[in-house]
């Protein structure tokens, strides 16, 4: 193999690793008119806000109902192909599941710039340590989804991205609800 096609070939596989962190399809407009909606039935919705272990664990056992938390990353592109998965599913079970995002081991400013391109209607964490993620077995693959029964039990964390939003809606219904 020559110089020039190895380092063609390195190029190409480059581009195609580019390619897949930055799929980006938002399930919601990313624009104000859409974020005002979300806010208003959601003061938090798509902010990124501070938090402790016990601000965690708090929001968690307060919820009245499952949870749903899903740890994530500006830098991570099988975050950026599952986020839009979350975005529909919030939605679809406003009211019967609360959704939390955990932003770990990621800088502030970007967070915010993915949350801008792919806003959700749900809060999310700052947790830049990964010790938010930790209690639920987060913070060593990315992205890292965690359930919780009402009352704030954890009852299942799946490593790594969801493949397709009905394998992740299989999963709220199955841990979730119990069903």
């Amino acid at each position: 193999m020559t110089r020039s096609f190895a380092a063609l070939l390195l190029i190409a596989a480059s581009l195609v690793v580019i390619a897949c962190g930055k799929q980006s399809s938002s399930a919601i407009r990313s624009d104000a008119q859409e974020l005002a909606r979300l806010r208003r039935e959601n003061p938090e919705a798509n902010r990124l806000l501070a938090a402790t272990p016990a601000d965690f664990e708090r929001r968690i056992r307060s919820a009245g109902r499952p949870v749903v938390v899903n740890q994530w990353a500006s830098w991570c592109g099988p975050c950026r192909y599952e986020f839009p998965f979350f975005q529909r599913l919030a939605q679809r079970y406003r009211g019967r599941v609360a959704f939390l995002g955990v932003d770990a081991k990621d800088n502030a400013s970007d967070a915010r710039r993915f949350l801008a391109e792919f806003p959700t209607p749900y809060a999310h964490l700052q947790d830049p340590r990964a010790t938010v993620s930790r209690l639920f077995h987060g913070g060593r693959s990315w992205p890292t989804t965690a359930y919780y029964r009402a009352g704030g039990k954890l009852v299942y964390t799946h490593q790594g991205a969801y493949r397709s939003e009905a394998d992740l809606d299989a999963d709220i219904r199955r841990y979730a609800f119990g069903t």
